[in-house]
């Protein structure tokens, strides 16, 4: 049953556009007990049937910069092949390590977004009425 939760949630999350397999991996590491490993390579399963039904949708809502995403397909590929050699010669404990650091700087971003766009934007508007 957990299973099916975390796949809804992730698959959710990665059709807004917001990295649901970050949010896979983090479910199948604390709520399954998998190795950081097998999470990671059960997130790339798991991306491919959700990548191609956003694709989809996204097309017919002319979403997508066909150039750009070509672009960054072609050099995705690279990058996922450089990955997957490196994530296979880091250590479990290490890669767990550096996942959390990847976690937290994204948290970081998020939150300054959010200042960016709402306080500071509050605070803009207080300031010209």
């Amino acid at each position: 049953m957990i299973e099916i939760f975390i796949g809804a949630i992730s698959g959710m999350i990665t059709a807004i556009g917001m990295g649901g397999g970050t949010v896979l991996i983090l479910l199948l590491t604390m709520f399954l007990s998998i190795q950081q490993h097998i999470a990671q390579a059960t997130n790339l399963i798991f991306f491919i049937p959700t990548a191609i039904t956003a694709i989809i949708v996204n097309l017919k809502e002319k979403n997508i910069e066909l150039k750009t995403g070509v672009n960054i397909i072609i050099f995705g590929i690279i990058g996922a092949i450089i990955g997957s050699i490196l994530a296979n010669k880091i250590e479990v404990r290490n890669l767990r390590k550096f996942f959390g650091i990847f976690l937290l700087c994204i948290a970081m971003h998020e939150i300054y977004n959010f200042y960016k766009l709402y306080i500071k934007e509050k605070n803009t508007n207080n300031i010209n009425r």
